[in-house]
C-alpha cells in the first residue's frame, strides 16, 4: 500500500486530470444522489470513493478530502493528523520522527503538488478536521455543494 501511496503522490498530473473529468459527471448525477436519498448513496458512492481512494492513496476516509490541495498526498496519513503542512520533527532525511521508516507526507504533498496545474491550492490553510464526518463521502459532499446556484452577487 505505501509503494502504490508514494506512486500516486509522485505522479499526482494524472489524478488531477482524472477527477477534472469525474467531477462534472459526478456533480451532474446529483439529481440521481437527491432521489436515492442521502444514506443509500452514502453506501453506494462512500464504498467506490472508499476502495479506490484507499487502494491508491492509503486515504483514511475523512469526510473533507484536500488530495488536490495537497499533491494527491493524504494528509491524514501524517501519524500526528497535521492539516496544514509539516511539524518540526521531520529528520535531515526527509523522514517522520514518529515513523522513520516512512518519508514525511508533506514532503510527499509538497513535491506532488508542484506537479500540479493548480500548484497553489497548497499554500491555503486548511481547517481542522471534522471528525464528525469521518467514514462519509467528500465526493457526495463537493458534487451537492458544486450543484448549488452560487448565491453570491445575486440580486433577485
Amino acid at each position: 500500500m505505501y509503494s502504490v501511496r508514494l506512486w500516486a503522490a509522485r505522479h499526482p498530473r494524472i489524478f488531477e486530470v482524472a477527477y477534472n473529468a469525474f467531477h462534472p459527471v459526478l456533480t451532474r448525477l446529483q439529481p440521481v444522489w437527491k432521489a436515492m436519498g442521502e444514506e443509500r448513496s452514502e453506501k453506494v458512492v462512500g464504498k467506490v470513493e472508499q476502495l479506490s481512494k484507499e487502494l491508491l492513496f492509503d486515504c483514511k476516509m475523512c469526510g473533507q478530502c484536500i488530495l488536490s490541495s495537497t499533491g494527491m498526498s493524504c494528509s491524514m496519513n501524517c501519524p500526528k493528523s497535521m492539516r496544514n503542512g509539516p511539524c518540526g520533527g521531520v529528520m535531515q532525511n526527509g523522514h517522520c520522527e514518529v515513523k522513520p521508516e516512512m518519508r514525511c507526507v508533506w514532503l510527499e504533498a509538497w513535491e506532488g503538488s508542484q506537479k500540479m496545474r493548480q500548484s497553489d491550492l497548497i499554500q491555503v490553510v486548511q481547517t481542522p478536521v471534522d471528525h464528525r464526518l469521518k467514514g462519509s463521502s467528500s465526493w457526495l459532499r463537493e458534487a451537492r455543494r458544486a450543484s448549488q446556484p452560487q448565491q453570491e452577487g445575486r440580486h433577485e
